[in-house]
């Protein structure tokens, strides 16, 4: 298993400054394939959805009655003093009023209700899916970016499963049965009242024509200012540490005013719409009054129908406004869904064994046989490297910075495949055992040493129930970290902060030799675990290291030479090769690389180590 993932590794070829696809808006509000995916997530629950258009439906069929009623209500009774017959009809108007509202009340719980389930069901396939890629994925894309495909992106998903399709659909319905109404009450009046609907359908095709382009705006904006976000507050104490605070503040000034111009171009877009259709409105309410005004000066209209007609053109013209909202709810629904799928059908790019082996009680036989490896095409980091570390050995990796000697890491705990050559653990390819097979026997511990938010028993057992407080308090002491351990208040249960925050590098440290020490790995990787802590701490864990490594096969990528010499064997990287090995004496004696390294460290003790 690996102890430790908070290493990052932006050296040895790999890729930098990658960006993904930029954010685009599709052309297509109603992309059927996309659409297909995103009702898998609503297919688990029938009866809710069932429910959610039923309801709908009938609030749709319901507001188009009330002219109608209107109508009868004027024209049946007030017209000839029918106080009685207008009683009743009043009832049936207020029925139909509180029907609407209870409809509209269940209809909109249960979509929002539908929408966050569903939504919810996404957002664990994204997490889940994230998980298994492997580090060639987060190397290539920023996290900024992956925050708003998991974040803004899922938001604007939930706003069209919940809000947008269902009630796209109560919309349709109450426009097809308001027409249905209006022709059946006067089949004149309602040809008048269309006699607007091209030039609104012209103003309605420039109006999305030209939010769609300032959406995408918004959408690129969204995902710059998240990504320099999520990269400046990681990295705040370097920009402090230089004093780049107010270059910085202009950078982000520049991408946040981008962002601001972008959804002011959309506002202003929507300030020209609502209004335009408003008048549009208008008219067609002045032409009904202009055209049954004069139908009533000849007897041939009644005043019922004029004032239903006068509530139709409201209602009409609101479904369509919701239509054109709902239009732009499901396009960059449409675009989310793009990005989102996007990274769920992101490959894994370590390919699981067809017929997997297993680790059964392993030695800690290591071996790499003419390993080549590249992050980029043929940008090779490593070349035709070969070497071996018997079980219980300790073998030592130097070399100067770029040389491959975390790209060794990397590959010994899976989270990259070799292009040649392959990696043994007792005499298994790695390429025939899984992750979690690999990472269950190899323990990696980083000088950055990664602390989540919880407690210290929670980073110490990462989740694993089976690990006892016996085991831990035991692992504890054999570090000696036991003792600063229990002088926090709560001790085990102390909560630490981000990333460890209010403990020391020291701290951070030794409790990652706790819980490498719980873990029990059988070959255990050591990225100078010692280079962060000062010397007192470092005294205190030597010992415990010593136990720590004793019957397991450690491999200690070193940066100090002081701390290597007793290893069993010294392997000497550079450029990606393996110049040298041997044990300390036998490569001081050869007068190469190593000695090199070694006279660069310590100069003031060459005489005396020549004289021997």
């Amino acid at each position: 298993m690996a102890i430790n993932n908070g290493h990052s590794n932006t050296q040895n070829g790999k890729p930098k400054g990658f960006q993904m696809q930029a954010d685009t808006v599709s052309g297509n509000a109603f992309d059927l394939p996309l659409l297909k995916r995103l009702f898998r997530y609503v297919r688990p629950y029938p009866n809710l959805l069932f429910a959610a258009v039923s309801l709908t439906i009938i609030g749709a069929l319901l507001s188009p009655l009330r002219p109608y009623i209107t109508k009868l209500a004027v024209d049946n009774h007030i017209a000839i003093g029918d106080t009685e017959g207008l009683f009743y009809i009043s009832l049936v108007f207020l029925a139909v009023v509180a029907l609407e509202v209870v409809m509209q009340f269940g209809n909109t719980y249960l979509t929002q209700l539908l929408g966050q389930k569903a939504v919810m069901q996404l957002r664990l396939d994204i997490f889940k899916h994230l998980q298994t890629l492997s580090l060639k994925f987060f190397d290539r894309n920023p996290i900024g970016r992956l925050m708003t495909r998991a974040t803004n992106d899922v938001e604007t998903l939930n706003e069209m499963l919940s809000s947008g399709l269902v009630a796209l659909l109560g919309d349709i319905f109450q426009l097809s049965f308001i027409i249905v109404m209006m022709f059946y009450t006067d089949w004149q009046l309602t040809l008048v009242s269309f006699s607007v609907l091209p030039i609104m359908f012209w103003v309605t095709m420039e109006f999305k024509k030209r939010v769609r382009i300032a959406y995408q705006d918004v959408r690129t904006e969204i995902a710059r200012l998240s990504a320099f976000l999520q990269e400046h507050i990681t990295g705040i104490g370097t920009v402090q540490l230089f004093g780049r605070e107010q270059k910085e503040f202009e950078k982000h000034a520049d991408i946040n005013a981008a962002h601001r111009d972008a959804n002011i171009r959309s506002v202003f877009y929507y300030s020209v719409f609502y209004p335009a259709i408003e008048l549009l409105s208008a008219i067609a309410l002045g032409l009904i009054i202009w055209y049954s005004g004069m139908k009533m000066l000849n007897a041939d209209l009644t005043l019922g129908v004029v004032v239903a007609f006068v509530q139709y053109i409201a209602l009409f013209f609101r479904p369509l406004q919701d239509l054109s909202d709902k239009y732009n709810i499901m396009q960059t629904a449409i675009t989310s869904a793009e990005r989102v799928f996007r990274l769920l059908d992101e490959k894994v790019f370590i390919e699981p064994p067809k017929n997997p082996k297993s680790l059964i009680n392993p030695k800690g036989d290591l071996a790499f046989e003419h390993v080549w490896f590249a992050y980029n095409d043929e940008h090779w980091v490593l070349q035709d490297v070969s070497f071996t570390a018997k079980a219980g050995e300790r073998v030592a990796i130097v070399g100067a910075t770029g040389s491959g000697k975390s790209t060794t890491i990397s590959l010994l705990s899976k989270f990259y495949d070799v292009q040649k050559g392959r990696i043994t653990i007792d005499g298994i390819d790695l390429r025939d055992l899984t992750e979690q097979d690999v990472r269950r026997h190899v323990g990696v511990v980083l000088q950055d040493v990664f602390l989540f938010s919880g407690t210290i028993r929670d980073n110490i057992t990462l989740g694993d129930s089976s690990i006892t407080d016996e085991q831990i308090k035991m692992a504890a002491e054999l570090v000696g970290a036991s003792a600063f351990i229990e002088a926090l208040p709560n001790g085990y249960d102390y909560q630490v902060q981000e990333r460890g925050g209010a403990l020391s590098t020291g701290q951070r440290q030794l409790i990652s030799f706790v819980r490498a020490m719980v873990y029990n790995p059988k070959i255990l990787v050591l990225d100078e675990a010692t280079s962060s802590v000062d010397t007192e701490t470092e005294h205190l864990i030597e010992s415990a290291l010593e136990k720590l490594m004793n019957g397991r096969t450690c491999i200690i990528i070193a940066h100090r030479l002081s701390t290597i010499q007793h290893c069993d064997k010294i392997l000497v990287l550079h450029k990606g090769v393996l110049r040298e090995q041997g044990t300390h004496q036998e490569l001081l004696a050869q007068r190469g690389l190593y000695y090199k390294l070694y006279q660069l460290q310590y100069a003031s003790h060459l005489s005396s180590v020549s004289d021997n």
